[in-house]
């Protein structure tokens, strides 16, 4: 499958803008749908500053989609520009980025356990993405800061500078590391991945890489992947490979351009643009013990995906979930492939989903 990718490039300015845990609650009084324990959550972006961020809950065995899901059930909006959707036991960490807080769901009924605001004194400081570790949230913001989380209680215990702007965030033998985007100093971009020994919160070394890193993720065997954006003009967006014991940048490959990726047993997949045939976007899919591309074509059907905006695993059960926003200003749609690239099934969602997270009833926190 091959398919048009509308890039949109934006230029990273973004607009300057708590309750006590609550015992688990039964779902709301739905009619349309019958919460299994077994389905997706799909995160809808909406468009920035417009304070249309959305959730959708997909249910595998009914086969029911309800785009509202979060509203639904909490009677309340979302807030503005949802940028990242993790699950952790059996809560649903949101990163609301423009409304500057992380919402935090039970995950078996989408009822609000907690609004995290995320402020310094009045100013905002723009959380970007979580990640987990020993019963720890660490979530990263444009402030130059990684909030530590207590998953119990769910409050912030601390707050560790790292680099500028730190746009992603994983964790990787008893460690955490950040990308430092330093977006919002276009075009001096930063170009580091800071790491942060967990024993002692404290950052210990900044790794360099390409600039204007973002989203990051860590395969089974401890290495961490990061794709850095470059500078959208003579530097290219290329994917990385960080080895977690070293700490050292000990791959990239640049035989093509990565806008995206998520990682699954054994393979990587990343969508990425073929300039030299006109934009064109295709899922590459790499063996990570080789870093061979096994595949140039993930998709071997004939669906088409107008606007890839995501791209997710659950290992489970192998099947790959890609979001398509269509044409960014419209309702998307989420397709679920096997591991073989042939569709199983798809159900539309909210405007720009991005963030996704595959959720079967737990007992751990």
């Amino acid at each position: 499958m091959k398919s048009f990718l509308k890039l949109f490039i934006f230029l990273p300015v973004f607009a300057i803008f708590i309750s006590c845990e609550k015992e688990p609650e039964e779902p709301g009084n739905n009619d349309d749908i019958n919460l299994s324990g077994k389905g997706i959550y799909v995160l809808n972006e909406g468009l920035f500053n417009m304070n249309n961020s959305t959730l959708t809950w997909y249910d595998f065995e009914s086969e029911q989609d309800v785009t509202d899901w979060f509203e639904i059930q909490n009677e309340r909006i979302l807030g503005d520009t949802g940028n990242d959707l993790k699950i952790y036991g059996n809560k649903v960490y949101i990163v609301m980025s423009g409304s500057s807080q992380v919402e935090v769901l039970n995950a078996a009924t989408g009822k609000s356990l907690m609004q995290i605001p995320f402020f310094d004194g009045e100013i905002p400081r723009q959380p970007r993405s979580v990640a987990f570790l020993h019963n720890k949230a660490f979530v990263c913001s444009f402030d130059g800061t990684v909030a530590v989380i207590d998953t119990t209680s769910l409050q912030i215990e601390k707050y560790i500078s790292v680099g500028r702007n730190p746009d992603g965030i994983t964790t990787a033998n008893n460690k955490i590391y950040v990308a430092n985007s330093g977006g919002l100093d276009f075009p001096d971009y930063d170009n580091t991945v800071s790491v942060i020994n967990f024993d002692t919160m404290e950052e210990t070394k900044k790794i360099t890489i390409g600039s204007n890193p973002y989203t990051m993720e860590t395969d089974e065997n401890g290495f961490v992947y990061v794709i850095s954006r470059g500078n959208y003009g003579d530097e290219g967006m290329f994917l990385h490979i960080i080895d977690s014991q070293s700490d050292e940048l000990i791959h990239t490959f640049t035989d093509f351009q990565a806008m995206n990726f998520t990682l699954g047993d054994n393979l990587a997949y990343v969508y990425h643009i073929d300039w030299t045939s006109g934009g064109i976007t295709s899922i590459l899919v790499i063996d990570i013990e080789t870093r061979e591309v096994v595949s140039e074509n993930f998709i071997n059907d004939n669906t088409e995906i107008e606007s890839i905006y995501g791209i997710y695993v659950d290992k489970t059960s192998g099947n790959v979930f890609i979001s398509d926003a269509k044409g960014f200003t419209s309702t998307g749609r989420v397709y679920c492939f096997d591991g073989d690239g042939n569709k199983k099934f798809s159900f539309p969602t909210g405007l720009n989903p991005g963030g996704m997270g595959v959720y079967y009833t737990q007992s751990v926190d």
